[in-house]
């Protein structure tokens, strides 16, 4: 389906400040800029040269941002991705551009064969893209969407359009990927779970025969350095698991990577409550969809809660250890029936749209015994509308050990170095099944409003204490535990810090009024974020740039954090916010700047 004639400019679009010539731009300025920049007519693009194609999770975080600019724009970037949606309901992580160079990114469209491949699980013969997933944000982000702009979404339809492929996403995640029968969806691939070189997957991994190095050739290595990249070897098992995915038709439960990850199912816990809120704009209930999230909510406490870490961990579910852990079968505990609400009345391209038991799906508590997940084949389900339902203080600067040299030369004395921390004090092993590996996965089931208040008082501590030192040693939160045996600094997902999981972890904080540490935290992410030039990630000790500059959802979180600072949050229903407000532009120069009228250079388009 070709939106571009759907598509008008909007009277009531944003304006955007620029800032009067000799004057240097401001934060919101720059980040405006890096949209329009990396915007491809129909989507944004995570950056010009390392990602030249659509990212799934990365679309649903720039939409989040460009509502403040343009909320046609951001529309538009949650409905280009959900044209690529398959027919058994997945979001691809990958929605190819042809006009890109195959040589430009591997994995590449010839390697994935979607529309061959994944004939039977619905794959759309008109566009080309990855098979894999990503993060569920997107429902979260529609709801963020709409809510900039309530008048103009409603003259689209644009929640009666996404809200069947949104609901048609969680249905596959919550039938197809329940692959430990506890409710919880599980991920297939290191890349579903996007902190893709994680040392939470080394166990698993470990498992996997790597494809042959001469197999494949990493476009990566042109644009970043091999010390920060993940190593040939992991390389190799990524190659070999996704082709076998795809060789297998992307068929579910077959593979030899399995696991259930607490960000991932956050994230869908989150986008349940955002899913019951567009139902109850749409006319119908979402009653039923809050109540499984607090199910869901209820299932990632007691599959993947690990006392003795004071966080939440992974659970490997093809490790021995979790053959028997995991027998308890699947308990029917979110039972609801989910109404016959007509919201879509229309097909949309893979899925019907129309009735549908939606809350049909047994998710919650784990007890033994057996019953069914679903009672409709998810690839052929009808999809319809449910009646389911002050700024803080600047982090301190504080300067690590230095990092050896590629040539593993000693490093020269520092001659003000931090004091190295104290290694944490053993402690008990984590339950069977559970990866003892401390990521910054485990804390951002912060979002979620229904954790108990021990728990969350338990994320706060592990959160501000030796192994993610957010608030004393460093500047935003480590995607690994600073004490980890893997723990490095530099290397993607091993060490660095970024910008989604402090978005992420900024609206926990906030949600369990922790206004001081919210405000802290983002703080220092605006800081980081402008003196980076919108940096891929960081690392956390001195903020030091790494990745791509010009990196599209460090600056779209960035417009969403100056909108909650200025604007101030209104919280809603399932403890998500959302901001409203006019477009600003930085508050110290905001009186000095100009404003013109634009659309941001949109001009519709449909890439494909």
């Amino acid at each position: 389906m070709d939106r571009t004639a759907q598509l008008v400019t909007s009277s009531t679009e944003r304006s955007i400040a620029y800032d009067p010539p000799g004057s240097p731009p401001s934060l919101h300025a720059r980040a405006a800029r890096v949209l329009e920049a990396n915007w491809t007519g129909a989507s944004t693009v995570p950056s010009r040269g390392l990602y030249p194609h659509q990212w799934s999770w990365d679309s649903a975080f720039i939409a989040i941002g460009l509502r403040h600019l343009s909320p046609l724009r951001a529309q538009t970037e949650l409905e280009t991705l959900l044209t690529a949606q398959w027919g058994d309901g997945r979001i691809p992580h990958i929605v190819f551009n042809p006009s890109v160079p195959l040589d430009a990114y591997f994995p590449s469209p010839d390697f994935w064969r979607s529309s061959t491949a994944g004939r039977a699980a619905g794959a759309p013969r008109t566009v080309q893209t990855s098979g894999i997933v990503q993060p569920p944000v997107h429902a979260l982000a529609a709801w963020l969407v709409h809510r900039a702009d309530p008048g103009l979404s409603r003259s689209r339809g644009f929640l009666a359009r996404v809200y069947p492929r949104l609901a048609a996403w969680h249905r596959y995640l919550l039938h197809r990927r329940d692959l430990g029968g506890g409710g919880l969806a599980s991920v297939v691939h290191p890349w579903e779970q996007g902190m893709d070189n994680s040392p939470a997957w080394d166990l698993p991994l470990s498992r996997v025969t790597p494809a042959p190095a001469r197999s494949f050739r990493r476009a990566d290595l042109d644009h970043g350095a091999a010390e920060d990249r993940p190593t040939d070897l992991d390389y190799g098992r990524y190659v070999r698991l996704a082709a076998d995915y795809r060789d297998a038709g992307y068929a579910d439960g077959t593979g030899e990577f399995a696991v259930e990850d607490p960000a991932f199912n956050a994230l869908l816990i989150a986008s349940e409550h955002a899913l019951a809120r567009i139902a109850d704009e749409l006319g119908a209930t979402g009653t039923a969809r809050h109540a499984r999230a607090e199910r869901l909510t209820q299932a990632l406490v007691e599959r993947l809660w690990d006392p003795a870490s004071g966080m939440f961990l992974c659970r490997d579910l093809r490790g021995p250890a979790s053959a028997g852990h995991d027998a308890v079968g699947r308990d029917a505990v979110g039972q609801a029936t989910v109404g016959r609400d007509a919201v879509g009345q229309a097909s949309d391209g893979h899925t019907t749209v129309g009735r549908e038991a939606v809350g049909q799906a047994t998710v919650g508590h784990v007890t033994a015994g057996q019953a069914p997940v679903g009672h409709a084949p998810v690839g052929h389900a009808t999809v319809g509308a449910a009646t389911a339902g002050d700024r803080g203080p600047v982090f301190p600067l504080h300067r690590p050990p230095a990092r050896p040299t590629a040539g593993h030369e000693a490093p020269a004395p520092d001659l003000d170095p931090a004091p190295t921390p104290a290694p944490a004090p053993a402690a008990p092993a984590p339950a069977p099944g559970l990866i003892p590996e401390r990521g910054v996965s485990g804390l951002v089931p912060l979002l979620l409003p229904g954790l108990p208040r021990d728990i969350v008082r338990a994320l706060l501590r592990t959160a501000a204490g030796p192994h993610f030192g957010l608030g004393t040693t460093t500047r935003l939160l480590p995607s690994y535990d600073l004490l980890g045996e893997a723990f490095d600094a530099h290397r993607y997902w091993r060490g660095p810090a970024w910008f989604n999981t402090a978005w992420l972890v900024e609206r926990g904080l906030r949600t369990h009024g922790e206004r001081q540490q919210a405000d802290a935290l983002r703080e220092s992410a605006l800081e980081l974020a402008a003196a980076t030039d919108f940096a891929e990630y960081v690392d956390p000790y001195t903020g030091e740039g790494c990745g791509a500059t010009g990196f599209s959802w460090t600056a779209a979180l960035a417009l969403d954090l100056l909108h909650g600072e200025s604007a101030g949050d209104t919280t809603l229903p399932g403890g998500m916010s959302a901001t409203h407000g006019t477009t600003i532009a930085n508050s110290t120069n905001s009186t000095n700047s100009t404003t013109v009228t634009a659309d941001m250079g949109f001009k519709g388009g449909n890439r494909r």
